[in-house]
């Protein structure tokens, strides 16, 4: 006869095995981890999924009963683009090379739209030979914290792009207004040395023109500052010639001191959509450089054209300076603080503030030089309103 004693325990050790399957069954339902079971135990090749897996694809209570009776029905969800490394790492699990599977990947709901799953596995069985028949794992869905990882990066590269901006907008502002203090001492100079009262007649007026390009130079620079605080860029219909123009007459004093010639072959009706600010200090620091870096044994001579290729703006300035060597400095040429001569002027500030401000309108600059013949800068603009009016 079986003692009461013995009954007790009979019941205690069932509750417990109840209680700890409840206990459990409760954790993963309530943390939504689903369980997967990959069973080829006599070549079955079947995966059974917990109602958390199935739920987390759309399914409701009592749904999906069949889904796993084919090992491919999640295979066949997973994206496209994630399903190489998918099967790769599990590969790459069953060969032995990783100890656990893992893998996160987007999955098909039944709604249409994908969510994405921490999967995990380990291989829990193997049959005589040691290949593995059986396998349980576990999906997460972690699509919130995919979504939050990508909203931190985005916020993270806005911020880098905002502060590529600025840096931009600091060099544009110490560049192009000692270009401006540069023309102006160089003037007061002439004004000094002038021993005729027409001299320094027309040294005042040269002093009008470049402080009215300061002021238009400083009105531009607002407009950056404008530009930037609104979430999408505006630019303005421009007429190359028309900025060219003004640029030379910044530039006045520096063209006729060096005897430079500029041959402008760009026609007057041609425009483009563009920021005012940074047209201006393109041509400015492509023009000024082409005078610094002057052949010593000619005088500098300047040949502006443009023309329109589909959709595209080609502007070339071409000179017949030092030049420079290409196969040396070629990757370094449009770096920042990058110099290739001796001049005592030489910043390496220009090329980097034109690259950067073209690209920033998804143009791209590139260059043509030979050492003592001259360099051409070619500049490429998407400008699908662009058009001879």
């Amino acid at each position: 006869m079986e003692q009461p004693t013995e009954k007790k325990n009979e019941v205690d050790k069932t509750y417990i095995e109840q209680f700890e399957k409840l206990k459990w069954k409760f954790a993963l339902e309530n943390s939504n981890i689903g369980i997967w079971d990959w069973d080829n135990t006599n070549n079955l090749d079947r995966v059974f999924f917990s109602k958390e897996s199935k739920r987390i694809l759309g399914y409701k209570e009592g749904e999906g009963f069949h889904f796993g009776s084919n090992s491919q029905d999640w295979n066949d969800r997973v994206h496209p683009d994630d399903r190489e490394k998918y099967f790769k790492d599990f590969q790459d699990h069953l060969n032995g090379i990783r100890p656990i599977y893992e893998n996160e990947h987007r999955i098909l709901c039944n709604d249409g739209t994908y969510k994405w799953i921490s999967d995990k596995g380990k291989i829990i069985e193997r049959d005589a030979n040691g290949n593995p028949i059986r396998v349980i794992g576990t999906h997460t869905d972690i699509t919130l914290h995919v979504e939050n990882e990508e909203k931190l990066k985005n916020t993270l590269d806005l911020i880098t792009n905002q502060n590529k901006k600025l840096k931009n907008f600091a060099h544009i502002v110490t560049h192009n207004l000692k270009e401006h203090s540069g023309n102006f001492e160089s003037l007061l100079q002439f004004y000094d040395e002038s021993e005729s009262d027409s001299d320094r007649k027309e040294l005042v007026n040269y002093l009008k023109v470049l402080s009215a390009s300061l002021s238009k130079t400083i009105s531009n620079l607002n407009q950056i500052v404008s530009v930037e605080s609104k979430k999408e860029i505006s630019v303005e219909k421009i007429y190359i010639v028309k900025y060219i123009e003004n640029v030379t007459k910044i530039l006045d004093v520096f063209i006729n001191d060096s005897y430079t010639t500029i041959v402008n072959t760009i026609n007057e009706d041609l425009f483009i959509y563009f920021s005012p600010a940074y047209t201006e200090s393109i041509i400015q620091n492509l023009l000024s450089n082409a005078i610094k870096y002057k052949h010593p044994d000619r005088s500098p001579i300047i040949n502006l054209s443009a023309s329109i290729v589909d959709d595209n703006i080609i502007l070339k300035v071409k000179d017949n300076g030092l030049g420079i060597d290409l196969d040396k400095y070629g990757n370094e040429v449009f770096g920042l603080y990058r110099t290739f001569h001796n001049n005592h002027n030489s910043e390496g500030v220009g090329l980097y503030l034109v690259k950067s401000q073209v690209e920033s309108f998804g143009g791209r600059i590139e260059i043509e030089s030979t050492v003592d013949v001259g360099t051409t800068f070619i500049i490429t603009i998407p400008n699908t309103k662009a058009q001879l009016e």
